[in-house]
């Protein structure tokens, strides 16, 4: 595989030039699209006992309480008894019954409370095998969709003893009467339904879209959901340095090559890139990276590239990828604009996480 530009201009320093993630263009099947609804590698072994509530916040404690107690609830058959149906399974299936009252939970609050964590405990809690539980984020429930076709989703789902959807954001109406679709068949089925976000379900279209008939998606989305308000401040920036100022790109460049596995590239041509693939690809974009090096960060030139860079920032993080960059800080990465229009909750969470990665990052300097 290629090294990126910035690498060929400094002489190796290991065994083999860094990888670059503009040299891949990585194909994933829409098995594996499914497959991989679990929580991901960083919330791999959180549990609810791993939670640690903010003394100075009952509501922290309120939710691992009312989540503990859902998870339970979702033991022994599934909830629309399976549809059964006559000899062998064939035959018309029986109208299920679906439990009374929301059939699902969203935990609403700011960045970096712990609501992927509660969120990932929720899966790992509730008593069913894995192939009967899916998590994932908005966006990677969309690309599913688009990779299956609506109905072979519905029918893929159907079966399942709980769905999560992280980072639950509406951007635009079609992705808002797609999911509510989704949602509303899977409830029929019998699917309870857990998600985060950082607005209330009947606030999600508010301040973006006119549209009475959009907005009245939502506020029928809403009524799926029993609301969990967790209070608090980011936890990643709580009691905790400020992000390291950007490096130069000689050290950049350095801790790149002298780190097995990390990959280099000048970040306007990883822009340019990630135009190039589709975003439920990023994942496999950053298999078997060992951290994520970037020379000349500046800031996003349009929107449509920011909200690509969001979904790599959250597939990064997820994986717990340290990131190391020149340029500016990525608390400058979206204009003022940006951070004051409708997407300025997925560019904020961009900032945080990458603000933790960068933490992390900090390490492979000191080692090169």
């Amino acid at each position: 595989m290629s090294s990126s530009p910035a690498a060929s201009e400094v002489s190796p320093i290991a065994d083999a030039a860094p990888l670059s993630l503009c040299a891949r263009a990585p194909h994933v099947p829409a098995d594996r699209l499914v497959a991989e609804m679990v929580p991901p590698p960083r919330f791999d072994s959180v549990r609810f006992a791993t939670y640690l509530p903010d003394p100075n916040q009952p509501s922290q404690t309120e939710a691992v309480r009312v989540l503990e107690s859902f998870a339970a609830g979702l033991g022994g058959a599934h909830a629309a008894g399976g549809g059964k149906r006559g000899f062998l399974g064939l035959g018309r299936a029986r109208a299920p019954k679906v439990p009374a009252g929301p059939r699902g939970v969203y935990l609403d609050g700011g960045y970096g409370v712990g609501k992927t964590h509660l969120l990932a405990s929720l899966w790992h809690a509730t008593p069913a095998e894995p192939a009967l539980k899916a998590f994932g984020t908005f966006v990677e429930l969309t690309n599913l969709v688009g990779a299956l076709g609506f109905q072979q989703t519905v029918r893929t789902l159907s079966g399942h003893r709980l769905l999560c959807i992280d980072e639950f954001e509406l951007d635009d109406p079609g992705d808002t009467v797609l999911v509510s679709s989704l949602l509303a068949r899977l409830v029929e089925a019998g699917v309870a339904l857990a998600a985060t976000s950082n607005t209330l379900p009947g606030k999600l279209g508010e301040g973006r879209f006119a549209a009475v008939d959009f907005l009245r998606e939502i506020q029928g989305l809403s009524a799926h959901f029993r609301t969990l308000r967790i209070d608090g401040e980011d936890y990643r920036h709580r009691g905790l340095p400020e992000a390291p100022a950007p490096y130069s790109d000689e050290q950049v460049t350095k801790a790149a090559y002298a780190t097995p596995g990390a990959s280099l590239d000048d970040f306007p041509h990883l822009l340019d890139h990630l135009a190039k693939v589709h975003p439920s690809r990023y994942g496999a974009l950053t298999d078997g990276l060992a951290a994520v090096c970037l020379t000349d960060v500046r800031p996003v030139p349009d929107q449509s590239t920011a909200l690509r860079l969001v979904v790599l920032a959250d597939r990064l993080y997820d994986r717990e990828v340290p990131v190391l960059a020149s340029g500016l800080p990525f608390d400058r990465l979206f204009s003022e604009e940006m951070l004051n229009g409708g997407y300025r909750k997925k560019y904020f969470r961009a900032i945080s996480r990458l603000t933790a990665l960068a933490r992390d990052g900090k390490e492979l300097v000191s080692r090169a």
